[in-house]
């Protein structure tokens, strides 16, 4: 880089001459080089599915990339999760503290509404950083099944399925071409590991998968199993054989 732009590069609160942060920038490429996270929304529920290379001696049991919010709100994450988890913490007492004082669940772009400005907060401060993450925030509540991005420039908006991480663009593609909104949970899921396959290393198995589901019927967050992953993998691969190569 130039020495002109040198402080550019390093201050957080002064924009570039062309109107750049480029500590945002950055923090959007730590989102990039994360693995892959997705959320897709059906006619009965949402599904959330990430990618985790878990080390050979790890206990691949606890899920490092999903959380559950509230009983009706999960997030999915990519890049640097240390960051996730503060800001899942800081989600967790916001709705707890809205059920406490309205006593009624959150509305879920309330939350996504809450984490967005607070990243934002985060790029424009001295003596702070942003966010080194982008979550994806699922829900159902009275306006139905409802899935937010968040980055860590602060933006915040509503898809019908998303990716973010790396290989999300190809994803994505993917993603627009064959998405249906009329589909089942247990299409989305296998939509959604379809989705991993395509852009990881380890096209088999589903020991680097991890997901969870939020049906429509109980908005209650669950986690999926195992062998229920196992199952929509087998549908997964029969969809992959089907489609024109």
């Amino acid at each position: 880089m130039l020495p002109a732009a040198a402080g550019y590069d390093r201050a957080i609160t002064v924009f570039s001459p062309d109107g750049r942060l480029y500590q945002v920038e950055y923090a959007i490429e730590t989102v990039r080089r994360g693995t892959l996270a997705i959320g897709i929304k059906s006619k009965d529920g949402i599904i959330l599915a990430v990618e985790e290379k878990p080390r050979k001696l790890q206990n691949s049991d606890i899920t490092q990339k999903i959380f559950q919010v509230d009983d009706h709100i999960g997030v999915a994450a990519a890049g640097y999760i240390p960051d996730a988890r503060s800001q899942v913490d800081n989600a967790r007492f916001f709705s707890q503290s809205n059920r406490m004082i309205y006593d009624e669940p959150i509305e879920v772009e309330a939350v996504a509404k809450h984490l967005a400005d607070q990243a934002q907060q985060y790029t424009q401060y001295a003596g702070v950083r942003p966010f080194g993450v982008a979550l994806i925030i699922a829900g159902i509540d009275k306006s139905g099944s409802t899935i937010y991005l968040t980055d860590p420039s602060g933006t915040y908006i509503s898809y019908d399925a998303v990716a973010i991480g790396a290989g999300a663009d190809q994803v994505t593609e993917f993603l627009e071409k064959n998405y249906k909104k009329d589909m089942s949970v247990e299409d989305a899921a296998a939509m959604a590991i379809e989705s991993i396959y395509l852009v990881s290393e380890e096209k088999d198995g589903t020991k680097h998968i991890k997901m969870a589901q939020i049906p429509i019927a109980t908005k209650q967050l669950t986690r999926t199993s195992e062998k229920d992953i196992e199952q929509f993998a087998v549908k997964a691969k029969d969809n992959i054989a089907k489609r024109p190569k």
